[in-house]
């Protein structure tokens, strides 16, 4: 091979890591919901630590939440990820079931992920109101989250389920949440405001001591019939003091329902190779993501349990997570069966106790 051929080549290999630097960065958005809430700082997360260090510029939308980020994430021009309560999602997969052909051609391209965490949903009145419990609710005036959000319907199936009947229309307000906090304790137009939002959420984490003088958040009495049925569909949980230091003076029982992150079918080659380098990126900066980001991340588990009838994962990023994780658990345990040999000698009681390991 003639001299000049050997040398163009070595060239072209030692501009290849330039080259690929200066390709042009994928353009994603992802939607979440409202810039008080958790899913926002989720998605920041997402962005800082998972995104870019995969060459993806993610743009972080707000939204009214999940029902319309399945939507978005369906056919707006850009969305490539969106963050959707497991109520939403079911929700549409049950009318897809029943027939309704819209519901089908939104949820059925759809795929999962991951699941992500639990988020507590707050039922939250003036503080001198007569009501303590959840289930006390019935026949109030209600803020239950603006029309298109995973809040209204989130409120809307827990009114049905936990009374057998459907909220009234003239109880249900459609606000967002600072205008349900308004009239709620402004206006005092509505009884109570319905928030879902993973704890600690910014709305609440920003108030001062004084809330406590204007609201509280209302009790799960798990020994309620109309609890009981609640909890069909959702689970228990507690906002703690600890999220809301200042103003919050117990811990609170309530209702929790649970978060997923969600994409489309893409078959566009492109689409799928950056998709998967986001999906090995997600394993690889999972530590970063519990390290740095929102609390709400600490809970969540690096792992793609079963999902229920009607439910799929993206089947590129689900390929290359599992591989991830496996490698990830066989390391562990190899550390586990061959800890590094010990650098100092073993003391009296740890040989008493037989945990001295030469």
């Amino acid at each position: 091979m003639p001299l000049r051929s050997i040398l163009t080549g070595l060239i072209l290999i030692a501009l290849l890591p330039f080259a690929a630097a200066q390709q042009p960065r994928a353009q994603y958005k992802i939607v979440t919901a409202s810039k008080a809430g958790t899913y926002i700082q989720i998605g920041r997360d997402l962005a800082k630590y998972v995104a870019e260090p995969a060459g993806i510029e993610l743009e972080v939308l707000e939204s009214k939440g999940s029902a319309e980020n399945i939507s978005r994430m369906r056919f707006e021009p850009g969305v490539k990820l969106a963050l959707v309560q497991s109520d939403v999602y079911q929700a549409f997969l049950d009318e897809a079931k029943a027939g309704n052909p819209d519901a089908g051609n939104i949820i059925r391209p759809l795929r999962l992920i991951m699941p992500l965490y639990d988020e507590e949903i707050y039922f939250v009145a003036r503080a001198d109101a007569p009501l303590e419990y959840i289930h006390e609710i019935k026949n109030k005036k209600i803020g239950v989250g603006p029309i298109g959000s995973g809040t209204a319907l989130s409120s809307r199936t827990l009114y049905q389920l936990m009374f057998d009947e459907p909220i009234p229309a003239a109880s249900a307000q459609y606000l967002t949440n600072e205008e349900a906090l308004a009239q709620l304790t402004v206006e005092k137009s509505i009884d109570v405001a319905i928030i879902v939002a993973g704890q600690p959420a910014k709305l609440f984490s920003d108030m001062k001591p004084e809330a406590r003088k204007y609201i509280k958040i209302l009790k799960l009495d798990e020994k309620a019939t109309e609890s009981a049925r609640a909890m069909k569909t959702y689970f228990p949980a507690t906002i703690r003091t600890s999220s809301y230091p200042s103003w919050l003076t117990e811990d609170v029982p309530t209702l929790t329902v649970k978060a997923y992150l969600v994409t489309y079918d893409y078959g566009l080659q492109s689409t799928v190779g950056n998709l998967v380098r986001f999906a090995d990126s997600l394993c690889a900066n999972f530590d970063k993501l519990q390290a740095n980001g929102h609390p709400k991340w600490k809970q969540v588990r690096l792992e793609l349990p079963p999902l229920r009838q009607g439910w799929r994962y993206y089947g590129p990023m689900e390929k290359r997570m599992r591989t991830c994780i496996a490698g990830q658990a066989a390391a562990a345990q190899s550390y586990t069966s061959n800890p590094p040999p010990r650098t100092r000698p073993c003391t009296e009681q740890e040989m008493v106790l037989g945990i001295c390991k030469r």
